[in-house]
């Protein structure tokens, strides 16, 4: 219980302060647009802009450590993608915008806000990892399953899938921002004192409002039916997921720090990237959205139990 109040109840009531405003007419939906853009395009990519840069590369990208969380979220999106199709009957494109829903956790504005809370800023080294190849990682390969399953059904070969796939990543503010955190960690090459201490002002602000700003979206989603596959999505995203981190960290013996944050990660619900990436598709939009609201509520409880199980 301690758990509940002191770590996740105040993420939750950030995420609620930006649902109540909206929700009563405080604050409109343009204010939330621009509360969301400048986190997602500015203040989120200098968060990991600074951390990136600052990483001890060697130690923090422990190839066990990525191939434990990650395993999880091909798991997931296959599973997703499969039951989708032979157990829910839809289309292969929708099938592939539901696997993205199993696949995509909150690893940012969710994920880093728990870890830290949980255990500190000192333990999100990890979580800078994983982030760092969650992009690329999620929507390469929603964007190569989803490209697979257009070109079969229109007959025509996906000869222009490397292009899609590379423009989409490049387009991305946050790889952006995880690139230049890798160029300037390589090379060496710092801010100037009045550089970094703007910066730190801007970074500041990322997760709160990120939180704040998550709240104000939710409002949008409704629950519309699709109930079965919205559940099964749900049980995907909060428990398959970080089952399968947590065998596979204990397999992969990777050290205490780094098994707390990738199963804390895997614990999230979907992101709001899911109902992007099937709106950019026009595809399962309707379960995405019902999946994410209905996930980010339910996970106030299922973390709770995954903080608990932890050791």
């Amino acid at each position: 219980m301690q758990a509940l109040l002191d770590v996740i109840l105040p993420v939750f009531l950030v995420v609620g302060a930006g649902y109540g405003t909206v929700r009563f007419g405080l604050f409109s939906n343009d204010v939330i647009d621009s509360v969301m853009k400048f986190t997602q395009n500015f203040a989120i990519p200098a968060l990991l802009f600074k951390a990136i840069s600052g990483l001890n590369l060697g130690q923090s990208f422990d190839p066990a450590l990525l191939l434990s969380f990650y395993t999880g979220s091909a798991t997931c999106f296959f599973v997703g993608l499969l039951a989708a199709r032979y157990v829910f009957r839809r289309d292969w494109e929708d099938s592939v915008a539901i696997g993205f829903c199993c696949l995509f956790a909150n690893s940012v504005m969710m994920g880093l806000a728990i870890t830290e809370r949980a255990f500190g800023a000192d333990a999100l080294a990890a979580n800078y990892a994983i982030i760092a190849v969650h992009s690329p990682f999620c929507y390469g390969l929603g964007i190569t399953a989803m490209e697979i399953a257009r070109a079969h059904a229109t007959g025509q070969p996906a000869r222009t899938l490397p292009a899609t796939v590379g423009k989409a990543m490049f387009r991305n503010a946050l790889v952006v921002g995880i690139l230049l955190g890798f160029t300037a960690n390589l090379t060496g090459l710092h801010l100037p004192q009045v550089g970094r201490d703007a910066l730190d002002m801007i970074v500041s602000t990322a997760l709160p409002l990120a939180l704040f700003g998550l709240g104000g979206v939710l409002v949008r989603y409704k629950i519309k039916g699709d109930a079965k596959i919205v559940a099964f999505v749900c049980v995907v995203s909060l428990f398959l997921h970080p089952t399968v981190v947590w065998n596979m960290g204990k397999v992969m013996q990777i050290d205490v720090g780094q098994y707390r944050s990738a199963v804390i990660t895997a614990a999230m619900a979907p992101g709001v990237n899911a109902y992007i990436f099937a709106s950019i598709y026009g595809k399962a939009q309707k379960v995405a959205a019902t999946s994410v609201l209905v996930a980010t509520s339910l996970s106030l409880f299922s973390v709770w139990l995954w903080l608990g199980w932890l050791p």
